[in-house]
């Protein structure tokens, strides 16, 4: 009889659970603070369950998580973990620390469903969806690396970001599971406004998203009009540009709070999508959208014939839109010097959709891009 793997599931289904072995709701707060609050895997360890529980959950149940491969670190002190998951394929998770915060992007697939013309992970195919315990075992994962689960340490991982491999949206009840657990008091007791899903326009369950749970949005954007956005990003020819901003603001609008702000992501490519009037043309789209934009410098990768944007066009850019009065960040590249930046990450993946290969075949070619000279 296959066990039951308990690592991923949330209170509510862990207390369903307990009673449906006539045990009491209670037992499922004990078992989720010794899993990820107390880093114990180990059943009979679990003191303060009777001997008898410790036993048939031994029997008939585990916990379960993927396993780290290998772990670097960059120059600038980003972490990107290579972790192993059933069936043999491997995902990537990285740590960003900084000043007053340290930050786990988080993967959601085992490559992607969709294929992102920039994004290293989409080269890689798609193989299947991560489970709620291969999702929350990444965090759990991290934070045993730091020590995190001993009382005496301090809290390294402040944020977490679902924007590693994979389309979270894609994978919409195994991420919205993780996620609730990563909100959990007692699990990992994250504020709603450190836990972030970042989606590239999956509209059907961004409109159900915030019916289920109150996390910060990030929308990968990378265009302001559908032309280029088809190009770049393919899903958007199923749901485009005006559907995915509406589903946007849709959300804000169930949040309890009325001061939340979308993160638009927008990725810049030399002579692609960082011209003067594509600046002005993302400022007029946004007008009605409760947000803030966060420039992300194009990281080049292996294969791609994509050009990071120049230091000129990229502040060009930015000032356009803080003079139409939005507010402006610029991403600082993190971990490059491992390919653990925005859009390199690739991990191992049994690709089952045959788009790794046909990537590969296409490095055989001069793949032509289309370049703005115009500023």
């Amino acid at each position: 009889m296959k066990k039951v793997n308990l690592a991923g599931l949330t209170l509510t289904k862990l207390e369903d659970f307990f009673s449906s072995l006539g045990h009491k709701k209670f037992r499922a707060v004990q078992l989720i603070k010794w899993i990820h609050q107390e880093g114990e895997l180990d059943f009979a360890r679990m003191t303060n369950l009777s001997k008898a529980l410790r036993e048939e959950l031994a029997a008939n149940c585990e916990i379960r998580l993927p396993q780290i491969v290998t772990c670097e670190e960059s120059q600038d002190g980003t972490k990107k973990w290579l972790v192993r998951v059933e069936g043999g394929s491997c995902i990537e998770m990285v740590y960003i620390p900084e000043r007053e915060r340290g930050t786990l992007c988080i993967s959601s697939q085992v490559g992607c469903s969709l294929d992102c013309s920039f994004c290293a992970t989409g080269k890689q195919g798609f193989h299947r969806d991560l489970t709620s315990a291969e999702i929350i075992g990444q965090l759990w994962l991290a934070a045993d690396s730091f020590s995190q689960f001993s009382r005496k340490s301090a809290r390294k991982i402040s944020n977490v970001v679902m924007m590693g491999m994979g389309e979270p949206l894609m994978n919409f009840e195994n991420v919205v599971d993780a996620m609730t657990l990563m909100l959990e008091d007692n699990a990992y007791g994250l504020s709603k406004r450190r836990v972030t899903l970042s989606t590239s326009g999956v509209v059907p369950q961004l409109d159900k998203l915030g019916d289920l749970i109150d996390v910060s949005l990030a929308i990968s954007l990378h265009a302001a009009n559908d032309e280029l956005r088809n190009s770049l990003v393919p899903i958007n020819k199923k749901y485009p540009i005006a559907k995915f901003i509406n589903s946007a603001k849709s959300y804000l609008e169930k949040l309890p709070d009325n001061h939340r702000k979308v993160t638009v992501e927008y990725t810049l490519i030399n002579k692609v999508n960082d011209r003067s009037h594509h600046a002005h043309e993302l400022a007029a789209l946004l007008r009605d959208l409760p947000c803030k934009i966060n420039l992300i410098p194009f990281n080049e990768f292996h294969g791609s014939n994509y050009k990071k944007v120049t230091k000129t066009a990229l502040n060009r850019f930015r000032d356009i839109l803080i003079a139409d009065g939005y507010t402006v960040t610029v991403r600082t590249t993190r971990g490059d010097d491992i390919a653990a930046a925005c859009g390199q990450l690739a991990g191992d993946v049994n690709d089952r959709t045959k788009r790794q290969k046909r990537f590969k075949e296409s490095l055989q070619e001069v793949q032509p891009v289309k370049l703005l000279e115009s500023v």
